[in-house]
């Protein structure tokens, strides 16, 4: 009798732990629940973090830089120094300074191996380098061609709106080069050593 009021005692504290738990576990769902809510009332309340729907859509930028009474004929122009066809695919566009502009240039590796290349830009009028301003430009890095790879390769740019009045067109060249890989400095070296 002793082990049945024992076990029924047991049983009794299991069943108390047991809901004290349930209503632990509820109470922690529902404030997980509701910290949203409160979170975002806090945020409004003390003005800090306030994200709405109203703030979180993407709203066009509008470039207050644009002068748009002055229009550049922006020339494009390349050379090689290698085994590649190398051309933008426009000769010319018209830019208003301050306005963002993209142009492509086309690579194409004539080898049956790959190469790695690099691309210098020069400006005419040379006054105009100092305000011609790249974004993005495949002239940052050095490019790895595989045999016979074709590549496009943006130019990303604006004019600076500082660009002297007398600027009306400005001829953006590159002269894309292959340069030596590891194995021909390897080979320098060796040749320079022995």
């Amino acid at each position: 009798m002793e082990n049945q009021t024992e076990d029924t005692k047991h049983s009794k504290l299991n069943a108390q732990m047991f809901g004290k738990l349930v209503v632990i576990a509820v109470m922690m769902f529902g404030f997980g629940y509701l910290l949203v809510p409160i979170y975002k009332q806090i945020c409004e309340i003390t003005g800090v973090n306030i994200l709405t729907s109203q703030e979180m859509k993407v709203k066009p930028i509008d470039n207050s830089q644009v002068d748009k009474s002055r229009t550049i004929t922006v020339e494009f122009d390349a050379n090689t120094q290698g085994p590649f066809r190398f051309r933008p695919t426009v000769n010319s566009m018209q830019v208003h300074p301050g306005e963002m502009a993209q142009v492509v240039y086309e690579v194409v590796n004539t080898q049956a191996h790959s190469v790695e290349a690099q691309a210098i830009p020069s400006y005419a009028p040379q006054q105009a380098a100092a305000h011609f301003k790249k974004v993005e430009c495949f002239c940052f890095q050095q490019q790895t061609l595989e045999a016979s790879q074709a590549k496009q390769m943006p130019v990303v740019f604006y004019l600076d709106p500082a660009l002297p009045k007398d600027v009306k067109t400005i001829t953006l060249s590159y002269t894309f080069f292959e340069i030596a890989g590891r194995e021909k400095k390897a080979e320098l070296k060796s040749a320079v050593a022995g």
